[in-house]
């Protein structure tokens, strides 16, 4: 792997041939913030948070966009630039209809923390944008585009990732948004309701309906298919309230879709069931698991051959539907054997 040699704030660094100077001052534990770079996407640039001094150089480029070359001379934090940074956040919070204390996003809100970094205390400008209405027909989360910075992570994850393209930036200049084609409701458009763009949304415009904070997180795997996707599920008391992408799964990546992120309350349903139920006398009764094994083991043995049907099940493991298939074969004689990958 050939790397470069470069000076960051003073400090001697070596990166990756090819890294931009913002993955190299991270790579070295340097802080830069940004709003709109993300590792898992093309850089973009549009915040122009990341400004950096390069030695040499005109004006003030992009950390994200700007290759790292060897020997290059890089300030990520002047008086020139701590003043631009300030500046362009106190814009897009007057741009904003912003209240955090009832966002949902509170303390996990990027342009919060970025505030905070760059030192802005007050709301000097007061340009506030005409107020949009929620797009509330997807019905897993609402669209609040009173809070949107225009990044375009949402935009970006839909096309680079998903491969979806369902949303992009409609009309120009300060009219510019986050739409669908024709700019009509989220659930008439082709999103796949996957959450994507929740998940990347680094402000309060892309939020789960009732959200709730999680006292812990559970590192586990996805119960809806054989896939695998590795998952975090944030747990309340005894509830899941929400789920994450396991980034460090070599699976998903960090990536999930619509039942693996938002298809986990079936786990809390009231109708679930939790205790064996055998029926006697026409109705439904509780048992011990002795029972019910008891129960299932002296039916199998009066049903056999073409008198037994299996019917394996998605949220089965491939080796678990093969083990399936093959006692239906092998034990119980029979070829009659289903697969519903129809969740």
């Amino acid at each position: 792997m050939e790397t470069i040699s470069l000076t960051i704030d003073g400090l001697p660094v070596r990166a990756r041939k090819g890294q931009t100077v913002l993955e190299a001052a991270q790579a070295a534990g340097i802080y830069i913030p940004t709003l709109c770079a993300d590792p898992d996407l093309r850089p973009w640039g549009a915040c122009r948070i990341c400004i950096v001094q390069i030695e040499g150089a005109r004006g003030l480029p992009a950390s994200c966009t700007t290759p790292a070359t060897d020997g290059m001379v890089v300030r990520t934090d002047t008086p020139q630039i701590a003043k631009i940074r300030r500046n362009i956040v106190e814009l897009l919070l007057a741009e904003g209809h912003d209240d955090c204390l009832v966002c949902p996003k509170n303390n996990r809100c990027d342009l919060q923390h970025v505030a905070a970094v760059v030192g802005v205390r007050e709301r000097r400008f007061n340009m506030r944008a005409p107020s949009r209405p929620w797009d509330t027909s997807n019905p897993f989360f609402y669209r609040d585009l009173n809070k949107c910075i225009l990044c375009a992570k949402c935009v970006r994850v839909c096309d680079e990732i998903q491969g979806v393209k369902a949303i992009d930036i409609i009309y120009r200049g300060y009219k510019a948004t986050i739409g669908t084609f024709g700019d009509r409701p989220l659930a008439e458009s082709n999103c796949e309701s996957c959450g994507q763009c929740v998940a990347k949304c680094p402000v309060g415009a892309l939020v789960p309906y009732n959200y709730e904070w999680p006292s812990r997180e559970v590192r586990t795997v996805c119960a809806y298919c054989g896939v695998g996707c590795g998952i975090y599920l944030g747990v309340r008391g005894d509830r899941i309230v929400g789920a994450r992408g396991d980034e460090r799964s070599p699976v998903n990546r960090g990536n999930l879709c619509v039942k693996g992120r938002f298809g986990n309350d079936f786990v809390n349903h009231p109708e679930r069931l939790v205790r064996p139920l055998i029926k006697k006398d026409g109705e439904f009764v509780e048992a011990t698991w002795e029972e019910a094994l008891d129960t299932v083991a002296e039916g199998l043995i009066r049903h056999q051959g073409d008198a037994f049907a299996a019917i394996a099940s998605a949220k089965c493991t491939n080796e678990e539907n093969y083990l399936i298939q093959k006692f239906a074969r092998a034990v119980m004689g029979s070829n009659n054997v289903d697969h519903c990958a129809r969740l």
